[in-house]
């Protein structure tokens, strides 16, 4: 089978769809570089939260619940206020009380450019980019310019999807970032949802207040946190409200694993989701339980991180000089029983 790499217009936006090593992605760099679909076709696993009926709209309305969206400023920070070591930053309170919170930032919304996109024998590929400078309405607010770049590469062994970000300011660039990543429940075709398994490389626990934020309280884990880590929790047909962990490794056909392993218990079939060092957390979230999805967050800092009194080796938060970079990449694959 050809890998193509082909501009389409999906419902009246243009989109770029990749084909490779039996796999399918539909990637829509208007709405912020966002895999809004990945399928193996091959296999039949649905990996992203996806909905046929969708139009453009519906997707820009609640972007953070679709697809792979890709946020810089994720999750809270309180009252909109965003210190560095050499500004502060208030930004605008965008999630109502009780929670008065900054949530979530910008960059997932915003139509992104695409630079180049092509397919040889190896896979299929998408490069994008997005400058931030006065031209964005929140440059009013963290007037800091930068560039953010989106690397895809779809193969016979999935997705792999590159990240950086590079500071074109005079002053300090905080980073955090976070893929809001909604995995399709049931994600194996015709399966049940009752039958999915999470195994998370969870740490210890952070407490979460009625706000969202931190506490500062960190505790071992419970039997609860433990039924991640053994990979006998189901994501799904009950509340994960911000379940907040500091990460670590699993261990995949025999070698360290930096991710989460999802698994339809019924098929034997999964999906493996690494993530690179720099990801120092995942959060848990399924919007309730029952709307056929689940959320495993990698993020780089901690809620709130560069408010909280802590160091940074411990809330993950990241400052950029001038002209430096800050790299991130995952990696999405199906996995088999091992007798497959």
């Amino acid at each position: 089978m050809k890998n193509t790499a082909t501009k389409i217009n999906w419902k009246g936006m243009e989109c770029i769809q990749l084909c490779a090593g039996g796999y399918t992605a539909l990637i829509a760099p208007g709405i912020g570089s966002n895999v809004l679909r990945l399928h193996d076709d091959a296999n039949g696993v649905e990996f992203f939260r996806w909905d046929e009926n969708n139009t453009p709209e519906d997707i820009k309305q609640s972007a953070e619940v679709w697809g792979l969206p890709t946020l810089y400023l994720p999750n809270r920070f309180a009252d909109g206020v965003l210190k560095t070591s050499d500004a502060a930053y208030q930004l605008p309170v965008n999630e109502a009380a009780p929670f008065h919170n900054h949530i979530h930032g910008f960059l997932h919304k915003r139509e992104h450019n695409v630079v180049a996109y092509s397919a040889n024998e190896e896979g299929a590929w998408l490069r994008t980019s997005y400058v931030y400078n006065e031209e964005d309405p929140f440059f009013q607010y963290m007037p800091l310019r930068f560039t953010a770049d989106f690397f895809f590469v779809l193969s016979e062994y999935g997705l792999e999807y590159k990240f950086s970000i590079t500071n074109q300011s005079p002053k300090k660039l905080p980073v955090s970032v976070a893929t809001h990543t909604t995995i399709s429940a049931p994600f194996v075709d015709g399966a049940r949802e009752e039958d999915i398994r999470l195994q998370v490389p969870v740490v210890e626990k952070w407490t979460l207040n009625e706000r969202c934020l931190p506490t500062g309280e960190i505790l071992p884990l419970n039997d609860y946190d433990k039924a991640y880590l053994n990979g006998t929790t189901c994501p799904v047909k009950r509340i994960v409200d911000n379940d907040m962990y500091t990460a670590g490794k699993l261990t995949y056909r025999g070698k360290p694993f930096r991710g989460v392993l999802m698994t339809d218990t019924a098929s034997g079939k999964g999906i493996g989701y690494e993530v690179s060092d720099g990801y120092h957390f995942w959060i848990l979230w399924n919007d309730r339980g029952e709307k056929h999805y689940f959320c495993p967050e990698p993020m780089t800092a901690m809620i709130d991180a560069p408010n909280l009194d802590m160091p940074a080796e411990k809330t993950g938060f990241t400052e950029l000089s001038t002209g430096a970079t800050f790299y991130l990449a995952q990696h999405f694959f199906t996995t088999l029983p091992e007798e497959a």
